[in-house]
């Protein structure tokens, strides 16, 4: 059974939708620090001027966790964000399709980041047509604090026993601790695939709504283009 494991982020890009639909089970990785200036309360969608950042204003201060941080309510944001979606895309093919309940699930009366971030994932990920077990770290049992013990102990509470591992987290994991535990790795090397925009050059690591308004149906298909994946850790019978 193989597990991805990823901190709940905002609108998430292809890459991160590719690797939830390589796994049997996604782990919100909610119990691990906010980073500010990060892809968790912010993602970028196309203008005709070019990439335009969506952030969901917080209140965080350092050493916050993610599962803790709030949403700065003060601020208009949900207005912004979805006047923004609907100036950028109302020509879009699909637009009238999704972006109803994409407005609905927005205005719901968000306190904290993680709530928001998980709906809105599990929201895409359906409308991608993907159905995977999907938990949060907070809900599983206690974990090391050691980073790489702890992805170790999520994937042994959830019974897996192949990691798929992002781009970026393979570079700092021990891998020798994978090997004792008996748990494979796989590392993802995403190459992200090129598809019609509404306007101008071709824009790569936007959000994926960009991909779901303008393809639909043929999203996850165009999104799985891109998957690469190189074995890192190999368990032996």
């Amino acid at each position: 059974m193989k597990v991805a494991i990823h901190q709940p982020q905002y609108l998430p890009w292809l890459g991160h939708f590719a690797k939830l639909a390589a796994a049997d089970c996604w782990i919100f990785l909610d119990t691990v620090q906010y980073e500010k200036n990060g892809w968790q309360n912010r993602n970028r969608i196309r203008t005709p001027r070019g990439a335009q950042w969506l952030t969901v204003p917080v209140k965080a201060s350092l050493g916050t966790l993610i599962r803790d941080v709030v949403i700065d309510a003060r601020q208009p944001w949900q207005r912004k964000h979805l006047e923004a979606l609907r100036v950028n895309y109302a020509r879009a093919p699909h637009f009238a399709r999704y972006f109803g309940d994409l407005e609905q699930l927005l205005r719901r009366p968000w306190r904290l980041l993680a709530d928001l971030n998980v709906e809105v994932t599990r929201f895409l990920a359906g409308a991608l047509g993907l159905s995977r077990r999907m938990v949060r770290a907070s809900e599983l049992p206690a974990a090391s604090a050691d980073p790489t013990g702890r992805l170790l102990d999520l994937c042994r509470a959830v019974g897996a026993d192949t990691y798929l591992a992002g781009q970026d987290g393979a570079r700092y994991m021990d891998l020798e601790q994978f090997r004792a535990g008996r748990v494979a790795v796989s590392g993802q090397e995403y190459q992200h695939p090129t598809y019609t925009q509404l306007d101008g050059e071709f824009l790569p690591f936007l959000s994926v709504v960009d991909l779901l308004l303008t393809h639909g149906e043929s999203s996850l298909e165009i999104l799985r283009q891109g998957d690469r994946w190189t074995p890192l850790v190999t368990i032996t019978p």
